[in-house]
């Protein structure tokens, strides 16, 4: 089996890529451990600019649900809430951040996208929060922080999926950009993010970072723990056609 991430550097880009597409990349245990400990690594190496993408055609599609049979709701709540950790933990990371993501950006895929700085978004993504069509609120604060309460709550009533374009105007991505500029727009977050020195940087993250990590862990916490999580994620992705992100 391959490992769940690679980590790349070059001078001060340091990128982790997700390497399960037969998953979609779906974020199952082993993959958010390995997320967390890329960081640790990249950090330790001095990044300045740390860029998430995902290996194959999907940046990532949500949980990686594909055992959920096996699952107990205390086995799903504990994956979710590590999950909501590893994403308040890139929100908060002291150097610049850049999500490349392309193909579906779904779910806790989507909330991945959005915790990070520069949010790059190539044609023909599609960006979706159906979370909330079994009862799960996962970084809502975060989302609303984003793009404001009502296009927040807009995008996790409906659980439709938007385009590249329109993810864009909101202000969920910060570019949108087909394949060949993807050079290009790393190349410049990278000289955005060397251009202060790192403890500026890491300054300037903490004093314009808003954001309500206690409320988005209670919020998650009480979502998680009402009975039957488990009976109505089964019920949302039998209700997903064939084509659609089941994770």
């Amino acid at each position: 089996m391959s490992t769940p991430v690679a980590v790349e550097a070059d001078g001060a880009v340091h990128t982790i890529r997700l390497t399960r597409p037969d998953r979609g990349n779906a974020l199952g245990p082993e993959l958010v451990a390995a997320i967390d400990a890329a960081l640790d690594v990249v950090l330790a190496a001095g990044a300045r600019l740390v860029v998430l993408r995902g290996e194959g055609r999907h940046f990532c599609t949500g949980f990686d649900l594909s055992d959920l049979d096996a699952l107990s709701e205390g086995d799903l709540a504990l994956r979710v809430i590590r999950i909501e950790l590893l994403l308040q933990r890139i929100h908060a990371l002291p150097v610049t951040t850049l999500a490349l993501a392309g193909g579906r950006v779904f779910g806790a895929g989507a909330d991945l996208f959005a915790a990070c700085d520069h949010r790059v978004a190539l044609g023909g993504a599609s960006f979706a929060f159906p979370g909330p069509a079994f009862g799960l609120v996962l970084g809502s604060g975060r989302l609303a922080g984003l793009v404001g309460d009502g296009p927040a709550r807009r995008l996790l009533l409906a659980g439709a999926a938007i385009e590249a374009s329109q993810a864009l105007a909101m202000g969920l991505a910060t570019q949108a950009v087909e394949a060949d500029a993807v050079d290009m727009a790393i190349g410049a977050a990278r000289d955005a993010a060397v251009r202060l020195d790192a403890q500026t940087v890491a300054a300037l993250h903490g004093r314009t970072r808003r954001a309500d990590d206690a409320g988005d862990l209670a919020a998650l916490a009480r979502s998680v723990a009402r009975p039957g999580l488990k009976e109505r994620i089964l019920a949302y992705r039998a209700r997903l056609p064939a084509t659609r992100p089941r994770g």
